[in-house]
């Protein structure tokens, strides 16, 4: 059988189709298989970037949102069973907390200057063990006037707390403090020769009840917290 010049072309066309299909197969078979991962990222290169909300940028005394522009910062947590000491937070300062030593059992006070922000002085008073009702009573009468006053209880607020201090409370717009009993969770916000806004919040309590307590004979930690407006006096 005689081949002609254009047999032969073609011929030579199919070996070499076929040479390039075996050596394109075995390419395939070792290289690919080991090289997956590489092949998934190259996919992923044509497709749309996937837009991600940044991160929520903390606020003042951990907030959720921020306060208005001419306003403080504050948040009041109390303390909760043995380990769990009260929490106040004012311009994401911590004024007292377990990380500072300067909170303890009983009554814990704060005292802010509020035409400047800052503090004024820190203190807790034992409410089982001693009376430190008096004691109590000329820390907060030595506040001048224009004084924020904070306040958070941690285990006994109550045992050895006079009426005449709770009286004395009351005057800085404390509606519980006369409710406060044993192991109660007592949080409250007042000012001294100025009225704080109605629309805030400023006092919550919890009592002890053991059928609903969450620490075995302490009730559950209480807080509040807001923006307190920098032009009120």
């Amino acid at each position: 059988m005689k081949l002609t010049r254009h047999s032969v072309l073609r011929l030579f066309g199919f070996l070499l189709a076929s040479m390039a299909a075996w050596y394109l197969g075995y390419f395939a078979a070792v290289y690919v298989h080991q090289n997956r991962i590489s092949i998934v990222a190259l996919q992923e290169i044509g497709k749309k970037p996937v837009l991600r909300a940044p991160a929520p940028k903390r606020q003042k005394c951990d907030h959720w949102s921020p306060c208005p522009p001419g306003n403080f910062a504050y948040r009041i947590l109390s303390g909760g069973g043995k380990q769990r000491k009260a929490k106040i937070c004012f311009e994401d300062e911590q004024l007292i907390s377990e990380w500072n030593n300067g909170a303890g059992s009983g009554i814990n006070i704060a005292i802010v200057n509020y035409k400047t922000g800052k503090l004024r002085s820190t203190n807790f008073f034992e409410m089982w063990a001693g009376d430190h009702s008096r004691e109590m009573m000329d820390f907060i009468r030595n506040a001048p006037d224009g004084s924020l006053l904070l306040m958070a209880t941690h285990d006994d607020g109550s045992t050895r707390l006079r009426n005449d201090a709770k009286k004395l409370v009351e005057e800085l717009g404390s509606k519980e403090i006369k409710n406060i009993r044993f192991r109660s969770s007592w949080v409250f916000i007042g000012a001294k020769g100025f009225k704080l806004p109605d629309n805030i919040q400023k006092e919550k309590i919890n009592h002890s009840d053991q059928t609903k307590n969450r620490y075995k004979g302490w009730p559950a930690e209480i807080q509040i917290e807001g923006c307190i407006p920098r032009n009120l006096i």
